[in-house]
């Protein structure tokens, strides 16, 4: 396939090389002409713009720092839209936002250009390695015209749902990732402050239930799958005793503990509703009636 990729950056570059390694025509574009450059030498060919990259692609692929570039780069006066043809297919793999993608699918679809949302994660090291996941979203039969291109950027290509569900589930990725991080960061201050060694404190997370993915790959699948709570592995009036254990040792350590403040919260809430015998994430139960919504598979 003939292939335009615009945005050469640090996740960019490496795509760009992965898809020119899997055969595909490649024509790249960037804002720094240099950036281009080791892709020119292996036989990429350089566009003077976005518009100019698209023109008689079958495929254009853009990897942005976020919406700003997003909207400019597809509807500038030398975007995408100006130059991509009927039949081909716009993937955007930035981190972007929702509202925006559906703009852009719908100015797409005016010109009989599709449209998919395709953000990636896995990072610098995915994007070198061709490792990374690619969440798409859009009509299923432009997916698959784009899978082998997108086949070569990552080893994990799944189809989300309708245009805008790929981005929806890199944001709660990515959410999910930096609270997780937060909650990290207050239990290594807290251990290191009470007298552990930060070598021993990652020692235990990793070799426990939360450091080898229980969650992800245990306990999750079964709430989402399985609707179960009252099968008990852990029960929650334990936690709410541990966690109380854990949010005492750091009022005497002095530490601050903004999240674990919010859970200790919820899980005396669940307490209160009589659920202290159930299996400890029966306190999801409480996000989703918050939400207004139940996480389950249909």
């Amino acid at each position: 396939m003939r292939v335009a990729f615009v945005g050469l950056g640090t996740m960019g570059r490496p795509m760009a090389e992965h898809v020119a390694q899997a055969g595909h025509e490649l024509l790249v574009h960037d804002v720094r002409r240099g950036a281009a450059n080791a892709l020119i030498e292996r036989g990429a060919r350089w566009a003077d713009s976005p518009s100019a990259a698209a023109r008689g692609a079958d495929v254009v692929l853009t990897s942005l720092p976020g919406p700003k570039e997003v909207e400019s780069v597809f509807f500038g006066e030398v975007g995408v839209l100006a130059g991509a043809g009927p039949g081909s297919v716009y993937a955007d793999l930035s981190t972007s936002s929702v509202s925006l993608i559906r703009r852009v699918h719908a100015a797409g679809r005016e010109r009989g250009v599709d449209v998919l949302d395709a953000p990636v994660s896995g990072g610098p090291i995915g994007a070198q390695n061709g490792t990374l996941q690619i969440m798409v979203g859009g009509d299923p039969a432009p997916f698959e015209r784009v899978r082998p291109v997108l086949s070569a950027i990552g080893d994990k290509v799944s189809h989300m749902g309708a245009v805008g569900s790929g981005t929806v589930a890199k944001l709660v990725h990515n959410l999910v990732a930096a609270s997780a991080f937060q909650a990290l960061a207050e239990g290594l201050t807290l251990g290191v402050k009470a007298g552990l060694s930060p070598e021993k404190l990652l020692e235990a997370i990793r070799g426990g239930a939360y450091g080898t993915g229980y969650q992800l790959s245990y306990r999750l699948p079964e709430i989402v799958f399985k609707d179960d709570f009252d099968r008990v592995r852990f029960a929650l009036a334990l936690l709410r005793k541990d966690v109380g254990l854990a949010t005492e040792l750091a009022r005497e350590c002095e530490v601050p503990m903004s999240i674990a403040a919010i859970v200790e919260q919820d899980l005396i809430q669940a307490l209160q509703r009589g659920w202290g015998a159930r299996d400890a994430s029966a306190v999801f139960l409480l996000q989703e009636e918050r939400a207004g919504v139940t996480v389950r598979a249909e």
